[in-house]
């Protein structure tokens, strides 16, 4: 796509870390010369910070994304990266992702990878690199490819007189964010867990694994997934994060598709078009695929893990799709065939708002498990798993601020226990932009600028402690941000109440 001769570009970076942070301002002066390029570096309260946001990604050519071993992690980015990277599925390719890795040579963690795999990055190990690096950016925007001799951090080590710049090691500790891995030290069990071990063990079993975001159910899908294996399992993990908007909008795309990725993942031959070619509809051609073919070709128990099924609740077919699964469900006491397929979903919503025939669901069957919160004593657990940074007076203080919020228990003890924060400091920058919490607390009320309608519910709970209605709730809730105490819903945690009260204010 041609570009106009001033392009609209956006820098997304971690802010408030190095080289991030001076590196994303040099490059801002400099190509700010030539273009008009977006930088954010404040989060005002009281101001419309989120529509600024997605007003800039919504009309930037270029998306320029610095990725370091801290940005990877970083909730905002992934946020920045995900909006254009679904644009440029419904735009031909435009606007145009920059990858540009900061000493950096690491495979990206999941989902980023898969936006950014197969993008051509460019690659800076150092302040020397900079005057190369801002004229290879302004000859991309003008239409030069990035330069295919430059380093590349998966396959093209540097000179050994030029060792590659890594990140100083901290040996014990794993950065939180993404899913842990499944022998991960730092997994903390809950009673959850034994229940859906146990289940997966049987034969023809529905599971459903339900929590707000962050709260560890694409991790202990992993160990759902490794404990199959090793009853000798064949396996099948479909993200559904990763169906495009075009899929997501016809039905028929959407059944072919999801067919198509399950023979994959299974390395069998494709044989869709054969199914697909009888006039059936798409839950029919996609359960004769399934039992006709699929099953009998593989010739062994197979566990179907579904990922973040609730991306396709707000599509006009999940009646359709869910209830398919009721059926294979329910097939399982007429065909034995069917008795060789376990399901497990994953989900942050509360599917009856979505799903309402209770007999057409596969939600209310089988084992449904709740994840909750960590209980003060699992807290103190993962203290002692981080050398006991924090003394028991500091662990129940981090609990009255956070609660037993899994992901940003582990963001709090990480950071003190790789001393890059004091516990005073901790709890001194807790609801600051640039704090220990800051990044989290940002994609949240970006996301919320993106909505509305949840914006304006959750200002609604921080000031009457009620919610407009049940799906408004299950939206907020999903999203891990509010909780029900009695009749009142409340902010989940004291830390939103305190960071939301001030930046929604007025």
């Amino acid at each position: 796509m041609p570009q106009p001769s001033r392009a609209r570009v956006f820098i997304s970076y971690k802010r408030h870390v190095e080289p991030d942070e001076p590196l994303a301002r040099a490059l801002h002066q400099v190509l700010s010369v030539h273009h008009d390029v977006f930088l954010d570096q404040t989060t005002p309260a009281g101001t419309r910070w989120g529509e600024r946001i997605d007003t800039a990604l919504s009309e930037a050519d270029f998306l320029l994304v610095l990725l370091s071993a801290e940005s990877v992690r970083s909730e905002m980015v992934m946020a920045e990266v995900e909006k254009v990277y679904n644009r440029t599925r419904v735009q031909a390719g435009h606007p145009t992702l920059v990858p540009v890795r900061l000493a950096y040579s690491d495979p990206l963690p999941y989902p980023l990878s898969a936006y950014l795999n197969f993008v051509t990055a460019a690659f800076w190990s150092g302040p020397d690199d900079t005057p190369r690096l801002m004229a290879e950016i302004l000859q991309g925007i003008a239409g030069t490819p990035l330069s295919t001799s430059m380093p590349s951090p998966s396959t093209s080590p540097q000179p050994a007189d030029q060792p590659m710049p890594q990140p100083a090691p901290i040996a014990p500790l794993e950065i939180p964010g993404g899913s842990l891995r499944a022998d991960s030290r730092f997994y903390i069990e809950r009673p959850a867990d034994r229940v859906a071990y146990e289940a997966i063990a049987q034969q023809g079993v529905t599971l459903t694994i339900k929590g707000p975001r962050q709260m560890g159910k694409s991790s202990l899908l992993l160990r759902v997934v490794q404990t199959a294996i090793d009853f000798g399992k064949r396996v099948a993990v479909l993200d559904f994060q990763l169906f495009d908007r075009t899929t997501l909008h016809d039905d028929e795309i959407f059944f072919r598709h999801f067919c198509v990725w399950l023979t994959e993942e299974l390395e069998l031959e494709n044989q869709v078009e054969i199914f697909w070619a009888i006039p059936l509809g798409n839950p029919q051609r996609c359960t004769r695929y399934v039992g006709r073919y699929l099953l009998p070709a593989l010739g062994a128990p197979l566990v179907l893990a579904m990922d973040e099924v609730d991306t396709i609740f707000d599509t006009t077919f999940r009646s359709d799709f869910f209830s398919m699964l009721r059926s294979w469900h329910n097939y399982r006491a007429l065909q034995p065939i069917w008795r060789q397929l376990d399901l497990a979903l994953v989900t942050s919503t509360e599917p009856y708002q979505f799903v309402t025939n209770r007999n057409l669901s596969p939600f209310n069957v089988g084992e449904s498990l709740d994840l909750l919160d960590f209980t003060p004593e699992q807290v103190a657990e993962l203290n002692q798993r981080h050398g006991a940074p924090l003394d028991t007076d500091t662990v129940q203080r981090l609990f009255a601020l956070i609660g037993g919020d899994p992901f940003l228990i582990r963001r709090a003890l990480y950071l003190v226990a790789s001393r890059r924060l004091t516990p005073d400091e901790l709890f001194a920058q807790a609801i600051e932009d640039h704090g220990p919490f800051g990044d989290h607390l940002c994609r949240h009320l970006f996301r919320l600028h993106e909505d509305r309608e949840l914006l304006e519910s959750l200002r609604q709970v921080l000031t009457r402690q009620t919610c407009p209605d049940e799906r408004t709730f299950f939206r907020l809730h999903g999203a891990g941000l509010v909780r029900r105490d009695g009749r009142a819903v409340v902010p989940r945690l004291p830390l939103y109440a305190a960071y939301f009260g001030e930046r929604l204010r007025g």
